[in-house]
């Protein structure tokens, strides 16, 4: 069994029109955004094994506030250049080159790839557009994650910062 997380980097700053688009830091929502969208993981107990983001200042200041948040390692976090704008099937490739010692795989990524890879994943989801910060958790049956697909892959749960039906757990 392996675990899929996407997650949209949080909101970028466009406050410099002069800087190139990979070195876009967060803006304020995405400052606020991101860790709330990350205690919302940990209260849902993800406990990924492996955190890969994209190389673009946006997704790693956002993977950096979820590893610190699930009391991940920022160590071990993998900065993998492939998915800074990575349509569907690079992001697939990323995955699958995943070492298969890791089941739960968390994703910090861009779209319009992250939505088309969903909608390619989870197709009865339909989703229009996975909003900054947002999340998509997934089931797979796949034994090796070259072999997700829509055919063995089931949604866990679609969140985001706006959610009027936030998940509220009690400890």
């Amino acid at each position: 069994m392996k675990r899929l997380t996407l997650f949209r980097h949080a909101k970028s700053s466009w406050r410099d029109p002069d800087l190139a688009d990979h070195e876009r830091p967060l803006s304020g929502r995405g400052e606020k955004d991101a860790p709330r969208m990350a205690e919302r993981l940990r209260v849902r107990r993800a406990r990924p094994s492996l955190i890969v983001t994209s190389t673009a200042k946006r997704a790693l200041e956002t993977a950096h506030i979820v590893a610190r948040s699930l009391g991940y390692p920022r160590e071990f976090l993998h900065v993998e250049p492939a998915l800074y704008l990575a349509d569907p099937a690079t992001i697939l490739q990323v995955i699958a080159a995943q070492d298969e010692g890791f089941s739960d795989l968390l994703l910090v990524a861009h779209n319009p790839g992250l939505t088309d890879l969903v909608n390619e994943l989870v197709p009865d989801m339909r989703l229009n557009n996975l909003p900054t910060a947002g999340v998509v958790a997934m089931e797979s049956t796949a034994e090796r994650w070259a072999d997700i697909g829509a055919r063995n892959t089931t949604l866990i749960f679609y969140d985001y910062p706006k959610n009027p039906d936030v998940l509220v757990v009690t400890e």
